[in-house]
C-alpha cells in the first residue's frame, strides 16, 4: 500500500474530529469549537457543581478545584465523554489516561486573570506535545474573560517563565512568558457544552470576567499516550480507553462510585500532593493550591 493509501484510510478511521480540524491542531497548535453536550446537559453539569460546591465545602473552594472528576462522579463521567475521548484518539491514538483536571471558575466582575504561559512547562513530563479539551459550563467569550490563543506558538521551544504569585493570577506560581506577540492572539469564543482542544507547548492566557455571571471551565490536562512520561514527580494517572499504562513507579486511579466515593477522595489527596510537588519544585514559595 503506498503512503497515500495509509493516510486515506487514516483520515476515514477518524471518529470526531475532520481532517481540517487535525491539521489546524497540528499547524495553530488548537481547535475551537467542538459540540461535546448540548447547551442544556452543561448548565445541568454546572448546576450539580454548585450543588456540590454548598455541600462539601471542605473539598471543593477556591484553593481546592484540582482533580475534582476524582471525587465527583459527574465529572468522572464527563472526563469519559465518549465524544471527548474519541476526539483525543484521533489525535493520540486509542491508548489513553488523564493526568489530572483543573475546574477554572472566575467569579462575576472579579480580577482574576490567566497570565500568558504554557502549560507544560512545570508539568515534568518527557514530551510537550499532548492535547488538552477544554469544557465551557458557562459561557465563556470576550465579556467573562475567554482564553486567547498564540497561533503556532507550540512550535516553540518552552520559553522561560517568570514566577509572580501575583495576587489575582489564577495560575498556581502565576508564571508569566514576559514577551509575547499578542497580534497572533486568537479569542476562543464558547457557548456552554462545546469544548476547546489546545496543545500542552501553546502559549495562552484569559482575562479577567467583566461580567455579572461566573465564567466556569472544565479543564481536562491533559490526555496522553504510553509514549508520555513522567520524568518529574510521581506518575498517577487515570485510565481512561484501551492498554492501562505499565508504569513501576505509578499509581493508577480509580472511578469514582457516587459522588464523594471515600476511597477516591482519599485518592484525590494523594493526586494533588503528587501533583503540587510537581508543580512548585523549584519555586520560592508556594500556595495552597
Amino acid at each position: 500500500m503506498h503512503l497515500n493509501d495509509l493516510f486515506g484510510v487514516f483520515w476515514v478511521m477518524l471518529k470526531v474530529l475532520t481532517k481540517q480540524q487535525i491539521e489546524q491542531y497540528h499547524d495553530e497548535g488548537f481547535i475551537a469549537p467542538i459540540r461535546v453536550i448540548s447547551e442544556a446537559e452543561a448548565l445541568s453539569i454546572k448546576s450539580q457543581l454548585e450543588e456540590v460546591e454548598a455541600q462539601f465545602p471542605e473539598e471543593i473552594n477556591a484553593e481546592s478545584r484540582n482533580n475534582l472528576h476524582l471525587s465527583f462522579e459527574f465529572l468522572d463521567a464527563l472526563a469519559h465523554n465518549p465524544i471527548i475521548v474519541d476526539a483525543m484518539e484521533d489525535l493520540i491514538g486509542p491508548d489513553i489516561a488523564l493526568w489530572a483536571s483543573v475546574m477554572f471558575i472566575k467569579e462575576p466582575s472579579s480580577k482574576h486573570y490567566v497570565s500568558w504561559h504554557q502549560d507544560a512547562t512545570y508539568m515534568g513530563m518527557n514530551s510537550t506535545d499532548f492535547p488538552t479539551p477544554w469544557i465551557a459550563l458557562s459561557p465563556s467569550n470576550l465579556e467573562t474573560g475567554c482564553m486567547t490563543m498564540i497561533s503556532g506558538s507550540h512550535k516553540q521551544e518552552i520559553r522561560k517563565h517568570e514566577d509572580t504569585f501575583a495576587e489575582h493570577n489564577i495560575l498556581t506560581r502565576g508564571q508569566v512568558i514576559p514577551e509575547v506577540d499578542e497580534s497572533k492572539g486568537v479569542d476562543l469564543i464558547l457557548e456552554p457544552g462545546e469544548m476547546s482542544i489546545h496543545n500542552g507547548a501553546i502559549i495562552h492566557g484569559s482575562k479577567p470576567n467583566k461580567s455579572q455571571q461566573r465564567r466556569i471551565g472544565f479543564s481536562l490536562q491533559s490526555y496522553m499516550s504510553p509514549a508520555i512520561e513522567q520524568v518529574m514527580g510521581r506518575n498517577i494517572w487515570t485510565h481512561i480507553r484501551g492498554k492501562r499504562r505499565q508504569d513501576s513507579d505509578g499509581l493508577s486511579l480509580d472511578r469514582p462510585k457516587y459522588n464523594m466515593d471515600p476511597v477516591t477522595v482519599s485518592q484525590r489527596k494523594i493526586a494533588n500532593e503528587n501533583l503540587s510537588n510537581i508543580l512548585y519544585k523549584g519555586a520560592k514559595t508556594k500556595r495552597n493550591y
